[in-house]
């Protein structure tokens, strides 16, 4: 038994669809979240400033004792993770490897799309995963950049983000993918919106649901689970906004309140 929190950051409110599977999946697990408001997005940065955002919010979490981080950031996760796992002495997790094997295990005709920020598609991550799980996929990489604004915004199931989704998409679905990576934390904040515009043939793969179950799967195996706490859940930001409250309220369907933190401090 392990009474320490679960740490998750990210970028800004993205990481909450992950904060959502871990609680679905861990209810006794208290969870401290650190959101990167001041500073999002991360997909559009270089790997050197992705990855001392990413120590930051690391060093963060570790103040707040935490005795696991999830990075709930594909462009940190694709990136950083393993400078993450070889700086700090606590179990990190990441979204790529998760999010590549289930998308492995459901494409029918062994085409992958995988939709993520500019630096995600550069780093290649997914795709190198992809084919360590099998070879013979197809992998049609888009980068979507303007899917993140939009979920901050609260715009996530707007016409302009039904017009973007096509835009970005359109060209994937003509090379006749049928699994898509939601590479981004942000973009399950998008899933209706994307999901009028792929159809009910292509799968649509969250990777933070399988993120939460490898994290769950270390925990036991190392007798590191919690007990019931997940009343005390705490959430910070870099810099305050009223659109994080609202939308942290939406995705985790119940109303929390998030500090500010000078994040350059740490």
């Amino acid at each position: 038994m392990d009474k320490r929190p679960i740490g998750i950051f990210d970028s800004g409110v993205g990481g909450l669809t992950v904060t959502g599977q871990v609680m679905k999946v861990m209810p006794d697990e208290k969870i401290v979240y650190f959101g990167d408001t001041a500073r999002v997005p991360y997909g559009s940065k270089g790997k050197e400033t992705i990855t001392r955002f990413s120590c930051q919010d690391v060093r963060f979490l570790l103040s707040k004792d935490v005795k696991a981080v999830i990075v709930a950031c594909n462009t940190a996760s694709s990136n950083s993770l393993e400078h993450l796992k070889e700086t700090f002495d606590v179990p990190v997790f990441g979204t790529v490897i998760p999010g590549a094997v289930e998308a492995v295990k459901r494409t029918r005709n062994k085409k992958v799309g995988i939709i993520a920020t500019a630096a995600t598609v550069r780093s290649g991550a997914y795709e190198k995963e992809i084919k360590k799980a099998d070879p013979e996929v197809e992998v049609y990489a888009k980068a979507c950049p303007l899917f993140v604004p939009l979920a901050e915004e609260g715009w996530a199931d707007s016409e302009v983000a039904y017009l973007t989704a096509k835009e970005y998409l359109t060209p994937m679905l003509e090379e006749g993918v049928d699994t898509i990576i939601l590479g981004c934390t942000h973009y399950p904040l998008l899933r209706r919106c994307i999901e009028k515009v792929v159809g009910e043939n292509v799968s649509l793969v969250d990777p933070a649901y399988e993120t939460a179950l490898r994290v769950e799967k270390y925990l036991e195996e190392n007798d590191m689970k919690g007990e019931e706490n997940f009343a005390e859940h705490e959430f910070f930001v870099s810099d305050s906004t009223d659109m994080f409250d609202r939308i942290c309220s939406e995705a985790l369907k119940n109303k929390y309140s998030a500090t500010e933190i000078n994040i350059e401090k740490y």
